[in-house]
């Protein structure tokens, strides 16, 4: 007779295995956290309490580890993440905005600092990238939404010049090629967004 999985067990094995791959993913973004921007397989499963061979049957290869992990990232984002009414004043909104991308850039600071190290051979990289531009375009979109249709046929220029102004490179430039803190990184994202937006909303 062919013995029968009960639903307990099956459900009990999903919940380790969901544990597991957890673990790694916290393994993964805490080494990289401290400095680790390449942690190697060996060391993520030594961190994570695991096999080596445990890792690589949850996750089959490294491009799937940046999948999970890059998922996790956009839910600490999501969590981290604070609407801004649509029906404040322009400078209002501008500030608010660019003090809310400030913190949530720093959150993931790390993460896409070891991003730029290897996306130029990582197809899963390159996704998560657009993953984060697709909601800051949007976030933009709905928050500056009068300005842009000022802007009338400059609308995607403008659109895009404030989505990258932004955005990760950006925000490295202003933290670690000009030197600059985060207060003042900040102030500079602050006028580069607000001057891009006054100009269509004077007009």
């Amino acid at each position: 007779m062919n013995r029968v999985e009960t639903p307990a067990r099956v459900d009990g094995r999903t919940a380790r295995a969901e544990r597991t791959r957890a673990a790694i993913v916290e393994a993964h973004l805490a080494l990289i956290a401290e400095g680790d921007l390449r942690p190697t397989g060996e060391r993520i499963a030594e961190r994570a309490g695991i096999s080596l061979r445990t890792l690589w049957t949850n996750f089959k290869d490294m491009e799937t580890l940046f999948e999970a992990s890059g998922a996790e990232v956009l839910r600490q984002q999501d969590a981290a993440y604070r609407p801004i009414s649509t029906t404040l004043p322009l400078a209002k909104r501008v500030d608010a905005y660019c003090r809310q991308r400030a913190r949530l850039l720093q959150l993931i600071a790390p993460s896409a600092r070891a991003a730029q190290m290897r996306e130029p051979v990582s197809e899963q990289l390159r996704r998560n990238r657009l993953k984060h531009i697709d909601r800051v375009r949007d976030e933009v979109e709905q928050l500056f939404a009068t300005e842009l249709a000022r802007a009338g046929r400059e609308r995607g220029q403008v659109l895009n010049a404030v989505v990258a102004a932004s955005m990760w490179p950006a925000w490295s430039m202003l933290r670690y090629g000009l030197g600059l803190g985060v207060d003042a990184a900040r102030a500079v994202m602050t006028r580069t967004v607000g001057a891009l937006l006054a100009e269509v909303a004077a007009d």
